[in-house]
């Protein structure tokens, strides 16, 4: 009775002070301090032996504004967790040698980023390369000796032969001008790019040294793969004349270690990549797609024998590509994750075509790593859950057992807002699928504003996993819808083709059928509903605001507006293959399709947030829209970030755009009392 009292007591008080939302929110609620502290667990390697994981642990370097990353490695019962690479800088792409008594990986602790390798028994670590560019995808030789990765070459041929007069001595002349004669010629997160490809290397795995250039050419490799004797690696590439302008035909091929001859081992038009030999080296298996002019396709997985011979189609018409293949060690077939449905778990399909799910649930596996002996670590999120290290045998996939969980304390006594899936019809019968998040202090009584969120892409898929800026909107009240419209992944190719000529378009009549079933539960104020997305969700945004006026505010981050300017500016020419014919061409098709068409038709507040350093969706796309809308005094801002490509590599930007996104739908939010 005492403690009810004062419980009492101390409620009606903290309201006389105003302090009890407030309390609530620093105490139970995912507040923006949660950002900073929360980690991130990747790259799961196991060992040989099924006893060992190691995994990047990232964190956000609160000094230097970034994430930094260090290798840890746990024993699978969970009870030893030790790191291995302490230090302010990037650790990645950790891998066992074949005896497990070494790994390698790619550290920028110098300030490029070089291969090192560990021996785990003294924790002794060399770095074995000193090259100007950024070594990837290591691969380790099956004797353990060498090390097979890939590295950018440039090629410095002058293009035209010029020579400026003699500069007087002192005189500061300005850079030289730059030349270009590709197709493309820079790279969102990299910015412009010298010209040159990537080649196949291999290494000395004990000493280091020069590494030795396998594949030569003006070609880029891939995916270098030893084979079962350690004579051959197996690559992938486009080694065909104008490979610039056959993106997506690339082949399988092997090169010999001591004559460096090549050979192509697939021929047909469409993409072949990521080989993967068996552990009996009879078999290769890959993933591509036979090539059929659609704007996205699907891949499925193939197998040849380890001469090229013999292909055939083992896992074909999948809901989505495959990931992270892994032979049985026996060779009988291959495990993958699949994402389908907003979930993610791991299936095996066997040499005769049989394929089963190994594991199942509400959840999202990611990095999908196998011993010998059939022990998997992987890491696994759900919709309350950040990912974490998990490990369980192939042979009892049932029992999934938690290793490492690195957010934990972060969140522990955190209320968050409880997920529905829905299911709902759209305007011509189609079924979408997507999930509404309550707010974390749900009231049943009560109607709460809705925050429709449009993925990118649009060929990509809103999961199962846990989402911090959805979270911390449920944290502050609002209810969150997240969808797969038509064009998602995840649904088999026909829901991809959806979109085949026609993006954006029926995919809104998905977005807004969403919108229609949430609101059908009963808690959702009509009145108060936002939309935002970024990318391809930026598109639809756009496209949103254009075709109706339901929503009160929205922002459109790192969009396409007018895609006859977009396709002849953003980073890579592959994004003409969305329209059946060019720009100068059918004019009209690029105009009808974009956001830009309909500006004069918008009358929600809508704000435009970009990287200035965008180039998948130049800032001048941004600039256009945001233009346009005052040009038509409409309510608008453009928010620019500051050295940031498309997507935010800052933490601080990161929260900023919580933060902007908050503000301005709070703005235009309407009150109880029917006003803003």
């Amino acid at each position: 009775m005492k403690k009810t009292i004062c419980a009492l007591i101390c409620f009606w008080l903290s309201i006389l002070l105003g302090t009890r939302g407030e309390e609530s929110k620093n105490a139970k609620l995912l507040d923006l301090d949660t950002f900073m502290e929360m980690e991130s667990v990747g790259s799961p390697a196991i060992s040989p032996d099924g006893k060992q994981i190691i995994f990047t642990r990232t964190w956000v370097d609160k000094m230097a504004d970034r994430y930094n990353s260090n290798l840890w490695i746990v024993d699978v019962e969970g009870k030893r967790l030790r790191e291995l690479t302490p230090g302010n800088w990037r650790d990645t792409s950790p891998l066992w040698s074949p005896d497990g008594k070494k790994i390698t990986f790619i550290s920028d602790r110098d300030g490029t980023s070089q291969i090192h390798v560990m021996w785990l028994d003294t924790r002794e670590v060399a770095q074995l390369t000193h090259v100007e560019n950024t070594p990837g995808s290591l691969s380790w030789s099956p004797d353990g000796k060498s090390l097979a990765f890939t590295m950018f070459i440039p090629d410095e041929k002058p293009i035209l032969s010029v020579k400026l007069p003699r500069k007087p001595k002192g005189a500061k002349w300005a850079e030289p001008a730059i030349i270009i004669d590709r197709l493309s010629w820079r790279s969102d997160g990299r910015g412009p790019l010298p010209k040159g490809d990537s080649h196949i290397f291999i290494i000395d795995a004990e000493v280091g040294g020069t590494p030795s250039q396998l594949t030569s050419g003006d070609y880029s490799h891939s995916d270098p793969e030893w084979s079962a004797d350690g004579s051959k690696i197996y690559f992938s590439a486009i080694r065909k004349p104008e490979p610039e302008y056959q993106q997506g035909d690339s082949e399988i091929y092997s090169v010999d270690i001591k004559t460096l001859e090549v050979k192509a081992l697939t021929d047909r038009k469409g993409p072949d990549r990521g080989p993967l030999v068996s552990p009996d080296g009879k078999w290769i298996a890959y993933t591509g797609y036979d090539d059929k002019n659609y704007t996205s396709h699907l891949s499925d997985i193939y197998l040849m024998d380890a001469a090229g011979e013999n292909k055939r189609l083992l896992a074909g018409k999948l809901p989505n590509s495959p990931s992270s293949l892994v032979w049985a060690l026996d060779s009988s077939g291959v495990y993958y994750l699949m994402a389908e449905k907003g979930e993610s778990n791991a299936h095996f399909v066997a040499l005769d075509g049989r394929i089963k799910k190994i594991t199942e649930g509400i959840q999202f596996l990611t990095g999908l790593s196998v011993s010998r002996g059939g022990q998997a670590a992987a890491v696994l999120s759900t919709f309350h859950r950040p990912g974490y290290l998990i490990t369980f045998n192939l042979a009892k996939p049932a029992v999934l057992k938690l290793v490492v969980d690195l957010n934990q304390d972060v969140l522990a006594g955190v209320k968050l807002g409880e997920v529905e899936e829905l299911w709902y019809k759209s305007a011509d019968g189609w079924d979408i699928q997507g999930w509404l998040i309550k707010p974390a202090e749900f009231d049943p009584a009560k109607k709460y504003p809705l925050l429709l969120w449009i993925h990118g892409g649009p060929w990509a898929m809103y999961n199962v996993a846990f989402n911090w800026e959805w979270q911390n909107f449920a944290a502050n009240g609002y209810a969150v819808l997240y969808t797969n419209p038509r064009g998602s992944t995840g649904y088999g190719q026909d829901f991809v083709n959806g979109i085949h000529y026609s993006y954006p378009g029926k995919d809104y009549d998905d977005l807004m059928a969403g919108v229609d079933a949430a609101i059908a539960k009963g808690f959702i104020d009509k009145d108060n509903l936002f939309v935002c997305g970024g990318s391809g969700g930026g598109v639809l945004t756009a496209w949103i605001v254009g075709h109706t006026n339901r929503f009160r505010a929205a922002v459109s981050m790192r969009p396409v507006i007018n895609w006859h300017s977009f396709v002849g500016t953003t980073d890579g020419h592959m994004w003409y293959r969305q329209f059946k014919k060019y720009p100068w061409e059918d004019p009209m098709e690029y105009a009808v399709r974009s956001p830009l068409h309909y500006v004069a038709n918008v009358t929600t507040p809508t704000m435009i947030m970009t990287g200035e350093e965008d180039l998948r969706t130049p800032i001048g796309q941004s600039e256009e829209y945001y233009r346009a809308l005052k040009m038509l005094k409409k309510e608008t801002l453009l928010v620019r970030m500051p050295e940031e490509y498309h997507g935010w590599r800052r933490p601080s930007h990161r929260l900023l755009q919580q933060l902007y996104l908050r503000e301005w739908f709070e703005k235009y939010q309407v009150k109880e009392s029917g006003e803003k």
